[in-house]
């Protein structure tokens, strides 16, 4: 009789999940699916919303809350949801933010309106804010591109940018306007393919967190194309 004997058949057959590190690749593509799920989702309400809220301060010419006022419910708002952005309480704090950014929205909408062409600069610029946003989505979804070396260039240059805005509260000076409005909408663009490569590729799990940062690109970039589009209608009459 042989000596040889059949080897045993392994306890576990190997399967993509069960290779070494497979079971943990598959928990992130599903994480990041919900992220990315839920993230669209909560930005489609809060636009909507956001978009009602600026419509009605349009239809009852409600007044500007200035510039101290903006600031503290902007930064205040943004303090609130960051820390409470794994509870329950973020979701409302989120919508109420975005239905704030969108009443201060309003009066400049009315500005607008009340110039010649200004229904038209409105519907441009909100199409090609539309238009933009997803294209840079959808490349960033099929390529799976890292855009996080963007990051402190992005930062860096918002905080230059405001700078220069507020400074040009006091020197009104529409072409720096204009620069200024030019440079936002740049780093607008790239914060959408930044934090959208961030939710792709696991970087960012919350997607409270996510949409809002993705909310405050598009706002930054809508009213900089208002801006842009307008300053270009008047100087064409």
């Amino acid at each position: 009789m042989s000596d040889y004997q059949r080897p045993s058949a392994s306890p576990t057959t190997w399967t993509p999940v069960t290779a070494s590190g497979g079971a943990s690749v598959f928990s992130q593509r599903a994480d990041v699916a919900r992220v990315l799920r839920n993230t669209y989702a909560l930005l489609a309400m809060t636009l909507l919303f956001s978009g009602a809220v600026a419509a009605a301060a349009v239809a009852y010419r409600l007044p500007a809350p200035g510039m101290i006022l903006t600031l503290i419910g902007y930064f205040g708002l943004l303090f609130a949801i960051h820390k409470t952005q794994n509870s329950g309480a973020a979701v409302p704090l989120v919508f109420a933010l975005t239905g704030f950014m969108g009443y201060t929205l309003g009066p400049l909408l009315s500005a607008i309106l009340n110039l010649p062409g200004g229904a038209n600069t409105i519907a441009l610029a909100l199409g090609t804010t539309g238009g933009t946003f997803l294209v840079l989505s959808a490349y960033v979804l099929a390529t799976k591109k890292d855009f996080s070396f963007m990051g402190g260039f992005l930062f860096a240059g918002m905080i230059i940018a405001i700078l220069a805005s507020l400074a040009n509260l006091f020197f009104q000076l529409p072409l720096l306007s204009m620069v200024v409005s030019g440079v936002v909408a740049l780093l607008s663009v790239g914060m959408i393919l930044f934090h959208t490569s961030s939710i792709v590729n696991g970087g960012e799990r919350n997607y409270v967190m996510a949409t809002v940062s993705l909310f405050v690109s598009l706002f930054n970039l809508f009213t900089s194309l208002l801006s842009i589009f307008g300053f270009a209608g008047s100087s064409d009459d």
